[in-house]
């Protein structure tokens, strides 16, 4: 696997990437943000034997997409601090998920801020295991919800953050209170991070 920044924010580079195997496609067809992925080292498919579930419309040409792409992230400047920059969408291959895929490309996305001379890097994520492994990668929760009902997590982008397990805890008790919404799975997972604490 390669990592690649495909572009700076501005600079107008797009990604097709299949819907069927991507969550928030839609949002890499957008010029603005900055974007960069993982891809196969030798172009080939991300998931060669991965079937979808679903046929294209007629439409909608298959090689239009970017095969190789095996994960990707959006990123652009906060709107209210120009030292800081917001992770915007991150998606992994459906087939591919599991792997550490996402951990290593938010990893290099953050160094390459980093070298671009952003201070700090924020995201917001919206389920438990996303929370667990952006606390993989440095990030530490703010104590911050968005709008949207997601947690907030920030990192200097030189040095991991200092996580406070109480803090942690903290994030995984809000997902508690959306337990009603919780997949099985994911209420096993946060029970499981409470108990424990954040990653070491």
């Amino acid at each position: 696997m390669e990592y690649a920044l495909v572009c700076r924010p501005g600079e107008g580079a797009t990604l097709r990437l299949d819907y069927r195997a991507f969550a928030y496609a839609g949002k890499f067809v957008v010029g603005a943000p900055g974007k960069s992925v993982i891809r196969t080292p030798d172009g080939g498919p991300a998931a060669p034997d991965w079937t979808p579930d679903e046929s294209l419309p007629e439409t909608v040409d298959p090689d239009a997409f970017e095969e190789d792409v095996i994960a990707a992230v959006s990123f652009s400047a906060d709107r209210t601090d120009p030292d800081c920059c917001r992770l915007r969408y991150v998606t992994v291959h459906a087939a591919r998920r599991g792997e550490g895929i996402g951990p290593r490309l938010i990893d290099e996305t953050v160094a390459d801020l980093a070298d671009a001379g952003f201070d700090r890097v924020k995201i917001a994520v919206n389920n438990p295991f996303a929370y667990e492994a952006c606390h993989k990668c440095g990030f530490g929760y703010t104590g911050e919800r968005t709008g949207l009902a997601e947690l907030e997590l920030e990192r200097p982008a030189g040095t991991p953050a200092r996580v406070d397990p109480e803090r942690y805890r903290e994030g995984m008790a809000a997902f508690r209170e959306t337990d009603g919404e919780l997949s099985r799975a994911e209420q096993r997972f946060v029970a499981e991070r409470a108990e424990r604490g954040p990653p070491r």
